[in-house]
């Protein structure tokens, strides 16, 4: 019995060793991450400072982005009902459980079992009975060339790929919010400039109607107000038909309804005259949902840790590993197998002392002829990681060419906004002028109605101006990874 015992110790320690140099070769390639274009500070200003061009800031996180008290539980709400949103979380969470399985792989799996086999005695020709209850384990691998580990790697680089794909998702989710929302309130906005601009034509047109029926007005001026009025009451139908549908995605979006006190406001008139003071800039409605300034002085390093960047290079990794895992297939497959527990020939016996037996068994498996399986195997790893070098590399260079679009537009349409405010004011002065002009005889009434109609145009291609230099600030902080 202490023979035995001895000699189950012994194998026992052997088990042990072998696993303990299991896995100490690793046929995977080093990985080196790709070249990438040398390292600049993303600026808006011509002029950056060398101390500037040194300071590498973390992108504004969503909140921070977001200046608005109604669009914040608008984004919240997308976050937790959105369906894309909750399928990359779930897509996580079945990575992170691959992941466990493949790592399972590296230990035994224990089983318990109860077996019982009758045949005949091979010395006496007598059917015999052997009952067998204990613990055992089959077929163990033990990893000696890194097969299981490069699997474990690879499993473990596709869950932090999946986890930067769900940081995408989110990513454009509240990008697509925000773009939602702004559009919304710049509709809201160019409607009641619209509904405004009706009243004031159906007013004048029926006073033009008035003058025509006395002959004090011609009628090409009546026909001109009847065109405005026609006009007026086509934007008003568009801007509505705008909004309604606007409205509808951002449901979609936000994963159900848009309560009322989350939308946009209707400006008055007042706040809308007051657009077109410089000073007053970010009172107009499509301001409600403004957007911080995102920083331009942020290293291209940062460009690295962009979501979907670092999605490409986590599948990157994962291809190195997978080289390894195929170039471990050349290589024997050792595996263990063991039982230890009780042996009798009746059950009564196997509680009784005396009956304890175990056993422990190896095998090695090496291909010798495969038709050439192992080594297309192989190259099929080779250019998967090619293929994924390659995409690496363009993910990084759209995230150059993204932020540098987005700092490239920047400026230039702060200062398209400026001028249009310029010549929204320059407009409605006119509009004035014309108006009083007409009042005392002094210019015709097409003068006046013309001078209307660019007034409205005024108007609405100053709120399409802002709302593009907001989508621009947002493209932007999406181009830097965002946060």
């Amino acid at each position: 019995m202490k023979k035995a015992l001895g000699s189950s110790w012994i194998a026992a320690l052997t088990a042990v060793t072998l696993a303990g140099l299991a896995g100490c070769t690793h046929l995977a390639p080093s990985y080196e991450r790709p070249a990438v274009p040398s390292t600049v500070v993303m600026s808006a200003e011509p002029a950056a400072s060398s101390a500037s061009a040194n300071t590498t800031s973390a992108p504004l996180a969503w909140d921070a982005l977001i200046r608005s008290p109604q669009l914040r539980p608008l984004v919240q709400q997308a976050l937790a009902n959105n369906r894309d949103v909750r399928v990359a979380l779930l897509s996580v969470e079945r990575a992170r459980a691959q992941l466990g399985v493949v790592q399972a792989d590296r230990y035994p799996t224990l089983g318990a079992g109860l077996s019982a086999t009758r045949s005949p005695s091979l010395v006496t020709g007598k059917e015999v009975t052997l009952i067998n209850a204990g613990v055992q384990f089959n077929a163990w691998e033990l990893d000696f060339f890194g097969r299981i580990a490069n699997l474990s790697e690879a499993a473990k680089a596709q869950l932090l790929a999946t986890e930067a794909g769900r940081r995408s998702a989110e990513l454009t989710l509240v990008a697509a919010v925000v773009t939602s929302y702004l559009n919304l309130a710049a509709n809201i906005e160019q409607l009641a400039m619209a509904e405004r601009a009706l009243s004031s034509r159906s007013d004048t047109l029926k006073l033009t109607q008035l003058k025509a029926d006395v002959g004090a007005a011609t009628q090409l001026e009546l026909v001109s107000a009847q065109s405005l009025v026609a006009q007026a009451q086509s934007a008003v139908a568009q801007l509505s038909r705008a909004r309604a549908q606007e409205l509808n995605n951002l449901s979609v979006l936000v994963g159900g309804p848009v309560p009322t006190d989350a939308l946009p406001p209707v400006p008055s008139p007042e706040r809308m005259d007051a657009a077109a003071d410089a000073a007053n800039a970010t009172t107009d409605a499509t301001d409600v949902g403004g957007l911080a300034e995102v920083p331009g002085g942020l290293s291209s390093e940062a460009l690295l840790a962009r979501p979907d960047v670092v999605q490409a290079e986590q599948a990157l990794i994962a291809a190195h590993a997978n080289i390894g895992a195929a170039r471990a297939a050349f290589f024997p497959r050792i595996t263990l197998t063991a039982s230890a527990g009780q042996v009798a020939n009746v059950f009564s016996d196997l509680l009784q002392p005396g009956h304890f037996a175990w056993t422990l068994s190896s095998q090695a498996l090496m291909t010798i002829f495969d038709a050439g399986r192992n080594q297309s195997n192989l190259e099929i790893a080779k250019i998967n990681r090619e293929i994924a070098v390659a995409q690496y590399e363009k993910a990084v260079q759209n995230a150059f060419r993204d932020t540098a679009d987005a700092l490239a537009a920047q400026a230039s349409w702060r200062d398209q906004r400026s001028a249009q405010e310029l010549q929204l004011r320059a407009t409605r002065e006119i509009a004035r002028l014309t108006d009083l002009r007409a009042s005392r005889g002094a210019a015709s009434e097409l003068e006046r109605q013309d001078a209307q109609r660019n007034l409205l145009a005024a108007e609405q291609a100053l709120v399409q101006t802002r709302l593009a230099e907001q989508l621009n600030r947002l493209t932007l902080w999406k181009a830097m990874g965002g946060g």
